[in-house]
């Protein structure tokens, strides 16, 4: 189960995921500094980090890696929403009180997100009936002749 990012990985990851490409050390620094002052190597040992923690991969090019992700920003939300709610010792009052806090919007998405999950989600296969099932024919008498051998 993935713990939460810290501040500083989650704007990281967050380029990572916008951009939806392998992306450098540079590129991410340079976007950062747009918003505060960072160093090449605190961007460099926090993209080491995720990628010892799975987040991203990376691959040699030059000099450099350059780091994509492992999975998207949807899955890592959903998986923290699972973890909290798991945690409750009452799962229900925990949704309930979820739905409470959203907005009609944040509630017309849950709609159409549970009507797609229904969408998607197999029917369970019909449970055979009597009548589904063939009939056994009855067995040849002794010789291989019974009432309803050929030829008769």
């Amino acid at each position: 189960m993935p713990r939460q990012l810290g501040e500083l990985e989650d704007a990281v990851m967050t380029r990572v995921w916008q951009w939806n490409r392998a992306v450098t050390v540079r590129e991410v620094l340079e976007d950062l500094q747009q918003e505060r002052s960072i160093a090449y190597t605190t961007v460099m040992t926090v993209l080491d980090n995720l990628h010892q923690k799975g987040w991203v991969r990376r691959e040699v090019e030059g000099r450099a890696y350059r780091y994509t992700a492992v999975s998207t920003r949807a899955a890592y939300s959903a998986a923290l929403m699972n973890e909290a709610w798991a945690q409750s010792d009452n799962p229900a009052a925990a949704l309930v009180a979820f739905f409470g806090m959203m907005s009609p919007e944040q509630r017309e998405a849950l709609n159409d997100a549970v009507r797609i999950a229904q969408r998607d989600t197999p029917d369970p296969a019909p449970e055979p009936t009597r009548e589904a099932a063939p009939e056994a024919a009855p067995a040849p008498a002794e010789g291989g002749e019974g009432p309803e051998a050929p030829g008769r």
